[in-house]
């Protein structure tokens, strides 16, 4: 079935598995329905190459940080780049940035280090944060509760989550929105269906971390935008509202939280 008002709150199009057809593969996607994509950088070089990708095409947006894999290579001209790629008009989040305990390819110290001076870039710009979280759960929570009670009006999506029903709620209830990609779709998909389950609408973003997270029936193969759909579809089922419903209200909820207009 076809949709429209599909909204990627998170894909990286810079990467090199689009390398080959990258143009073809963009300029097709406002006819399969998809009105809008944030690119996210994971280094300064990503992040300019996502910078690009929006002014060559008007439904993308980006955003620009340094991702917790880059962190340990990281210097102060770094921030100086992220702060002046945030200036671009097309630029609506910090991101993504965050921590991934799965691979520790740096140390967990300069990865909290890194995190947190995103979060104050963030504060300072008055921008969104687009925060990887990937068995960290913990630390990034305390992390967000940490500069709540400074007073800092933190705002963001916990991208492809992957915490439980209960992270979830807590999580929507600091007013934080939670992004869900192809994981749902999965045979086992059991955690991240009763987490979406428990995710109010207003605080639910879709996703698809393009090239990766291809759902069912596309895993193992390069993932796109106009995927989402079948996530869309998942989450539409358990919600017990149409797909093009939610999809409607994930665009607005993309809207909201990257001050858009779409």
């Amino acid at each position: 079935m076809a949709y429209n008002n599909i909204f990627d709150s998170h894909a990286h199009y810079d990467d090199g598995r689009f390398d080959e057809d990258r143009d073809a593969i963009l300029t097709a996607l406002p006819g399969k329905g998809v009105c809008g994509v944030v690119n996210c950088g994971t280094d300064v070089k990503s992040s300019v190459f996502s910078k690009d990708l929006a002014e060559k095409y008007g439904f993308i947006r980006f955003a620009a940080a340094i991702h917790p894999h880059e962190a340990a290579k990281i210097d102060e001209s770094d921030y100086d780049s992220v702060i002046e790629l945030a200036a671009h008009e097309k630029c609506v989040a910090i991101g993504e940035t965050g921590l991934d305990y799965h691979y520790d390819f740096t140390p967990r110290d300069v990865q909290i280090r890194v995190f947190e001076r995103h979060l104050q870039i963030a504060a300072e710009l008055g921008l969104p944060v687009i925060i990887h979280d990937r068995e960290a759960h913990s630390d990034v929570l305390e992390i967000i509760k940490k500069y709540r009670t400074k007073g800092v009006r933190l705002k963001g999506v916990l991208h492809c989550f992957s915490g439980g029903a209960e992270l979830a709620k807590e999580t929507a209830e600091l007013g934080m929105y939670i992004g869900f990609g192809g994981a749902v779709t999965f045979k086992n998909a059991k955690k991240p269906l009763e987490a979406a389950a428990a995710v109010p609408l207003d605080r639910l973003l879709l996703e698809t971390d393009a090239p990766y997270m291809s759902p069912e029936p596309f895993r193992g193969k390069r993932c796109g935008s106009d995927m989402i759909k079948y996530t869309a579809e998942k989450i539409a089922e358990i919600k017990k509202i149409e797909t093009q419903e939610l999809l409607a209200i994930t665009k607005d909820n993309a809207a909201a939280l990257f001050g858009m207009i779409t």
